[in-house]
């Protein structure tokens, strides 16, 4: 026998000592293969294949060699390269000021730069038509001017650059708080200049983290679907387009194609970031804990820095300010009395979209959350057969444009035995899968962080690996189950391009009749939708955060009790 067929046997042989373990790893393996794989399967097999079954290259190099879908993919990529440079250089000075200066308002600037995270997606969109648009406050109330082209290339850049750079600052700063400052304190010891510090030893010890947070947020902008939608206009992107060909011209075939043409791009990003910049890092290394040194004082420094961290807040600001001011007034530019009639369309006539989503959120939640964590559990800690398999499939459909998640649904679940459109199933299965990788990250980063040695020491005690993970494991990583709960409610609640495609008369959600409300230009009624929905999101994280804390005392207080 060969070493691996050994192998084989060995990890079979250990995992038929726990059944139920070994059920629950088949379990998750089907299910993955399920709503994660299949879809995707199909959806390559169906964009390579003719009309008689052959399968075949010559559609995929037809839509490369077709002029309008190379300008269109040729968009994207520009609006995406672009959105990434900017919003990094942004997302880093932002962390920079934050993490290694002394200015005042830090926590008022970190909870600002994550508001355009947990939001609707339509929010800096609208803001910009309230504002810069043919009615728009600045535009035309303020200027005067009535043509003015709101929609295009460069509004995009903006809007983009708005809703992710937060996720470069998020990222940076994580990295800059991970460098040792010991080498920087002796540089400024022996009389180097903060400038030459930066340039020669804090910037370089960044580049993968900012390489990692430009290609995070370069495929944020590729999958970027309702902004371009939105206020994109005659500026084509290969997600927005693809929805037109398969919604308006009833092409699936060429739809297909065209969400080929956005995955290739995003999934090269995401393998990139993931297997390649994560093995690359600069690591100062001291044989003691490092020390918080102190913060940059210099006014010359923290002034600009402070300046600009402002400046981004009250644009942020502004934008939101704009949209809660359109949510009260009849009709934005032409009649700006106050009126609460768009409220109380929402809560009697337009209701049932509001209260879809919410409770397909409520339902999809707890179990991305549970998934991550056991995931993540599995992974980290056991070694069984198709670990890899279960590590890839889990973490894919981050990489997955949500047009290509939802028109692989399409073609996956619309025949028998797996007919599910028009269903809530395949709804809370697109919110499962889609969310549980922030989950499983989180899971084993903290995994990560845990001695193994105490797990161990609850399974040589006589404890399965179910009590194990319930009574040791999950307490120890309960803050990044809640981030993973937070996380996913948010996305199940703001999601649009992979739902669009799959929503039915009986299962229709917020944030597709808000799109359908940006059609037909009745942006008041949308405005109020997303003051509701961002209510109801605030509150969800309020509470899930209260439930974080609360837990966290109780089990201080019951190790005191032990004590």
């Amino acid at each position: 026998m060969t070493n691996r067929f050994k192998e084989f046997l060995w990890k079979l042989k250990l995992l038929l000592k726990e059944p139920l373990l070994f059920l629950l790893i088949l379990i998750l393996l089907f299910f993955l293969t399920l709503f994660v794989i299949f879809p995707f399967v199909k959806m390559l097999y169906y964009s390579l294949t003719t009309e008689d079954g052959k399968l075949t290259v010559s559609t995929l190099v037809s839509a490369f060699t077709n002029k309008s879908y190379r300008t269109t993919f040729f968009n994207s990529m520009k609006l995406g390269v672009i959105t990434a440079i900017i919003g990094t250089i942004i997302g880093y000075m932002y962390a920079y000021a934050i993490t290694r200066t002394n200015m005042p308002w830090k926590p008022f600037f970190k909870t600002m730069a994550t508001l355009p995270i947990i939001s609707p997606p339509f929010v800096l969109s609208l803001s910009i038509i309230f504002l810069f648009g043919r009615k728009g406050l600045i535009t035309n109330s303020l200027l005067g001017i009535t043509n003015f082209d709101v929609y295009g290339m460069k509004s995009l850049i903006v809007i983009q650059v708005m809703s992710f750079f937060p996720i470069a600052y998020l990222t940076l700063s994580g990295i800059l708080e991970s460098i040792d400052t010991s080498v920087e304190d002796a540089a400024l010891n022996l009389g180097a200049s903060r400038l030459k510090i930066f340039t020669t030893i804090t910037l370089p010890l960044s580049i993968p983290g900012i390489v990692s947070a430009m290609l995070l947020v370069f495929i944020q902008s590729l999958q970027d679907f309702s902004n371009p939608a939105v206020i994109g206009g005659d500026f084509a992107t290969l997600g927005v387009e693809s929805y037109r060909i398969i919604t308006g011209l009833y092409d699936l075939k060429r739809g297909t194609l065209l969400s080929i043409m956005l995955l290739m791009p995003s999934l090269i990003a995401f393998l990139l970031q993931r297997y390649w910049v994560r093995g690359k890092s600069f690591i100062t290394v001291t044989g003691k804990p490092t020390q918080n040194r102190g913060k940059i004082a210099e006014k010359h420094i923290v002034y600009p820095l402070f300046a600009l961290c402002l400046f981004f807040c009250a644009v942020i600001l502004l934008f939101y300010g704009t949209v809660l001011c359109g949510a009260f007034v009849k009709v934005w530019g032409v009649d700006n009395s106050i009126t609460l009639n768009h409220f109380r369309y929402i809560f009697s006539i337009g209701i049932k979209p509001l209260k879809n989503a919410v409770t397909l959120a409520i339902i999809a939640t707890p179990i991305a959350g549970i998934l991550g964590m056991v995931i993540a559990f599995l992974t980290v800690r056991k070694d069984f057969i198709g670990k890899k398999y279960m590590s890839l499939a889990s973490l894919l459909t981050f990489a997955l444009p949500g047009t290509v998640i939802g028109i692989g649904y399409i073609l996956a679940f619309n025949a028998k035995p797996f007919l599910l459109t028009g269903t809530a199933v395949i709804l809370i299965a697109v919110f499962v899968f889609r969310n549980i990788p922030v989950g499983i990250e989180g899971g084993m980063s903290a995994l990560a962080q845990i001695d193994p040695s105490i797990e161990e020491a609850s399974t040589s005690l006589g404890a399965n690996s179910f009590q194990t993970f319930k009574d040791i494991t999950l307490p120890l990583i309960r803050g990044a189950f809640f981030s993973g709960l937070v996380y996913s409610f948010v996305r199940s609640m703001t999601a649009v391009s992979a739902v669009i495609f799959l929503i039915s008369a009986r299962w229709n959600v917020v944030t597709t009749r808000i799109f359908s409300l940006f059609e037909v230009s009745q942006y008041s009624d949308a405005a109020a939708y997303i003051v509701v929905m961002i209510i109801v999101i605030m509150a969800a994280v309020f509470i899930l955060d209260r439930a974080v804390n609360t837990l966290g005392k109780n089990r201080q207080k019951a190790k005191r009790g032990k004590r």
